[in-house]
């Protein structure tokens, strides 16, 4: 038997939350900012409720830990499939109160899952690693400006390139520090590097990035990953398997650690997964990703039974 909840909706932008509450009906706006946000939770304080609203990156930030404080359950949905949901009800006008109202909806029709929000450490370690891959980006692009480039303009972008190389070792300092301060992340790590592949880029994306892991089946998670294959068939028509969606720093990081796991001593499982889907004639990205995913899976059994890789014992 299930609790009747109520739903509320909430369409946030920088500015501005636009609430619908399927209780009464009524939509408010409110500033999003704590000094806002804070009464408007405290009324909500002993109400079964649901609040639904979309993952928006920053903006969402400031509602969502007022809520977690208050013990008030929430859940962040992804933009594109609550604006298919919105078609698929026939709703094309899009305007803040409506998306608050399809929200509620939304949350209402669906089962959705509670967002379990990440621990102050995860918080920063995913802060400080997209930093750092912010400045990653922008030291390929100066590299890339300095082999177009001479004289004074090539000698400004090379001081450029050592700034930003000198920042990036400083926010690998400042990674190494956040796991290295809490228990939970620090096994965590030393799990993930055991494995073949796994570095402390991708050990800190997966950790930043992926807390499901050890907590979901490995289909659930493949497609969380976007490393899930997808069919395309209608009627007679067989389409080709393509992985889409997903998140793709996740995607990347795993890309990357197949590459070395099939090239390194231990990686002996994946290298043939590797070879014996290349021998059939598959594709080298195909195969390197069945090779991620299959990376991501042994990932997913070494963090629920806390032990570390184990490389098969040769024939």
């Amino acid at each position: 038997m299930s609790i009747p909840f109520e739903c509320i909706g909430c369409d946030i932008s920088k500015s501005w939350l636009d609430l619908f509450d399927d209780a009464t009906g009524e939509v408010t706006r409110i500033g999003n900012s704590s000094d806002s946000i804070a009464p408007l939770v405290e009324a909500w304080r002993g109400r079964n409720l649901l609040v639904v609203f979309e993952a928006t990156g920053v903006y969402d930030q400031t509602l969502a830990r007022a809520l977690h404080d208050a013990g008030i359950r929430y859940t962040r949905v992804n933009p594109q499939r609550a604006r298919d949901f919105a078609r698929a009800c026939g709703r094309i006008a899009k305007t803040d109160a409506l998306d608050a109202r399809m929200l509620a909806t939304y949350g209402r029709a669906l089962e959705l899952e509670e967002t379990v929000p990440p621990s102050a450490s995860r918080q920063r370690l995913r802060d400080v690693a997209t930093r750092r891959d912010q400045l990653v980006a922008i030291r390929a692009q100066e590299k890339t400006r300095a082999s177009e480039s001479d004289g004074w303009t090539a000698e400004h972008i090379g001081h450029h390139i050592d700034f930003l190389s000198d920042e990036i070792v400083a926010l690998d300092k400042e990674i190494q520090r956040t796991v290295k301060a809490d228990d939970a992340l620090r096994k965590a790590a030393r799990l993930l590097r055991s494995a073949p592949g796994i570095g402390p880029v991708a050990a800190c994306f997966l950790l930043a990035t992926m807390p499901e892991l050890g907590r979901l089946s490995p289909k659930a998670l493949g497609a969380l990953a976007g490393l899930a294959p997808m069919n395309v068939d209608s009627g007679q028509f067989r389409g080709k398997r393509m992985i889409k969606g997903g998140r793709k720093r996740v995607r990347d990081a795993l890309y990357m650690a197949a590459l070395g796991a099939i090239r390194c001593k231990k990686g002996s499982l994946f290298k043939a997964l590797y070879e014996r889907l290349r021998s059939k004639g598959k594709p080298a990205k195909l195969a390197l990703i069945a090779v991620a995913r299959k990376l991501l899976t042994t990932l997913n059994a070494m963090v629920r039974d806390e032990k570390e890789y184990e490389a098969p014992i040769p024939e």
